[in-house]
């Protein structure tokens, strides 16, 4: 974009309403940088996708939560068929979940806000709490984002308006709100077929955040909805690396129930690398893969650190 688009680009954003900056943000006429202007207006303005009177999660029927159906999916990499793929994401290998529902965007620094007003809860880093209302939280450690999951899971069992299904999983069938593992993550990100990144083959900046884009920081989450997943998840490939509970170790995943209990236990300990999946903004197209996965200590890893929600069974 020439300096003069970018001038344009702003004075179309500013003094429209919330409405109109919903479609620019959502256009796939504009430009990456276009559509995150609106998406900073609109975090200005006040965003209507999110509902105040729900911890500010999304104004959607499930508050967010998309189901993905059980079922076997493609795990990792095949360096025979990828050459940009890392050896720690081989070899590729099958495995087989059940049910789960799974943000539609990584938590907001506004929904994580709400959860420190209400718990006076101090985070790893106060970076996690000065991030625009509709972007990613940022700064966040492995134990802000568990934390952040168990109170939210009690705010909806304890909430007259929570949503059917999701009410009787967490009350009657003993479900719970966590961070999702590796192949909780994988599967929502690059459903079935194999896929490099979420919306196909091949890295795309009009699809997502990361290197190339010329944002070269946070976006409101949302704002690449070319991007979005088989299953209709958003912001998965680049914006903010995301926590997952899974601790770091070799391929392939454990698939009985005793390897996966241990491959995910929620203890924190000395010396446990947790996984993070996606890429942030900062991040090459190749970084930014649906099979990419770096093993890091549970602290703030800087301001491209955030998490996603599950919602599902009850871990082992």
């Amino acid at each position: 974009m020439t300096h003069d688009e970018s001038l344009h680009a702003v004075s179309d954003v500013h003094g429209s309403p919330p409405e109109s900056q919903i479609a620019r943000m959502r256009s796939r006429h504009l430009s990456a940088r276009q559509r995150a202007a609106a998406g900073d207006e609109l975090a200005r303005l006040g965003d209507p996708r999110f509902r105040p009177d729900a911890w500010y999660l999304p104004d959607e029927p499930l508050l967010g939560f998309v189901e993905i159906p059980a079922g076997r999916f493609l795990m990792g990499s095949d360096p025979d068929h990828d050459p940009t793929a890392y050896r720690d994401e081989t070899p590729p290998h099958h495995i087989t979940l059940p049910s789960y529902y799974i943000g539609r965007y990584p938590v907001t620094s506004r929904q994580f806000r709400a959860f420190i007003d209400h718990t006076g809860h101090k985070p790893e880093n106060e970076g996690s709490l000065y991030g625009p209302p509709n972007h990613p939280v940022v700064w966040l450690g492995w134990l802000d984002g568990l934390k952040y999951c168990e109170w939210l899971a009690e705010r909806l069992r304890e909430w007259e308006a929570t949503p059917e299904p999701l009410a009787t999983r967490l009350r009657q069938d003993g479900w719970g709100v966590t961070l999702p593992s590796e192949p909780e993550w994988e599967k929502a990100a690059r459903g079935v077929d194999g896929r490099a990144y979420p919306w196909g083959q091949d890295p795309d900046n009009n699809c997502g955040n990361f290197g190339g884009t010329g944002i070269m920081t946070t976006c409101a989450v949302g704002c690449f909805p070319a991007g979005a997943s088989p299953y209709g998840i958003e912001d998965m490939s680049g914006n903010v690396w995301e926590w997952t509970r899974s601790v770091w170790s070799s391929y392939p995943y454990p698939t009985d129930e005793a390897g996966r209990a241990e491959r995910e236990y929620l203890e924190v300990r000395e010396g446990v690398r947790r996984v993070r999946r996606g890429g942030a903004f900062f991040s090459s197209p190749r970084s930014a893969r649906c099979t990419v996965r770096l093993g890091s200590g549970p602290y703030p890893h800087g301001g491209g650190m955030g998490c996603r929600v599950v919602l599902r069974a009850k871990l082992p």
